[in-house]
């Protein structure tokens, strides 16, 4: 059989540092073509583009350690996945990796994150896929201690196959190669943002807002993605898509409708 057909996407854009640490790393395990934002889309979740036109350009950032192929698109990370599975691949790919993504997006964060929700895009359309994110919102972010450790989890991905219904949420603490634990099992740990808005006026006296917040962490468990990478171990939460909460389905059913 040939090489497994990875398609590696993130939120950062397609210049970003970490999308072309995954592309080398990838390379190394199959073929890969890259369908990412022409820019950057952190914090835009699940969405795709509903009142506008998309456009994609094939281009090649980098000659010596490009992808097989790489196109830029102008939407969101779910709008790169549908675009690539309807338009660009010859083929269904093996498994779709998003990432690295500078920055967390364990716990809560998973719910705003482009990084995630480009996997989870592959996810609902029944690709294998992973989300990978680096604790480090550096661009210049060191993304080589993780490489043994991402290349393990997709190739155990790629053989043993993930959970129908399930991505992984992958995610790195900022450590070196030599203080890196391992890799744990986790549950999401249960957190938000305690957020509040920065009020200011502009020379037109307008006013504007910049959102600002303190992560709060609610969870003192020890099976917690929030606690491994504390630890210094790598996170690996199994996601769902189905958000239907099925454990308040049978008090539902008790209600007078």
């Amino acid at each position: 059989m040939g090489k497994p057909l990875i398609l590696v996407t993130n939120d950062d854009g397609i210049t970003a540092p970490g999308l072309r640490a995954l592309i080398r790393y990838m390379k190394t395990i199959g073929d890969v073509v890259v369908v990412a934002p022409d820019s950057p889309q952190s914090g835009k979740g699940h969405a795709i583009t509903l009142d506008n036109t998309l456009f994609s350009a094939k281009i090649m950032v980098d000659k010596e350690h490009g992808a097989t192929e790489e196109y830029s698109c102008s939407g969101t990370p779910a709008d790169c996945v549908k675009l690539a599975l309807q338009e660009i691949l010859g083929r269904r790919p093996d498994i779709c990796v998003s990432g690295i993504n500078h920055g967390s997006n364990s716990s809560i964060n998973v719910i705003y994150s482009g990084t995630m929700s480009a996997a989870i895009e592959a996810g609902i359309e029944g690709i294998p896929a992973i989300g990978l994110s680096l604790c480090d919102y550096s661009w210049d972010a060191d993304f080589k201690p993780a490489e043994t450790a991402i290349k393990r989890i997709v190739q155990e991905a790629l053989t043993n196959g993930i959970p129908k219904g399930v991505v992984l949420n992958v995610n790195i603490p900022k450590l070196a190669k030599s203080e890196l634990k391992g890799i744990k099992i986790c549950r999401q740990a249960r957190a938000n943002w305690k957020e509040k808005f920065d009020k200011r006026t502009n020379p037109m006296g307008k006013d504007y807002y910049w959102l600002t917040g303190e992560f709060e962490l609610l969870d003192k468990g020890e099976d917690t993605d929030e606690w491994a990478l504390a630890n210094g171990y790598i996170s690996v939460v199994p996601t769902q898509f189905d958000l239907t909460a099925h454990h308040a389905i049978q008090q539902l059913n008790s209600w007078n409708f």
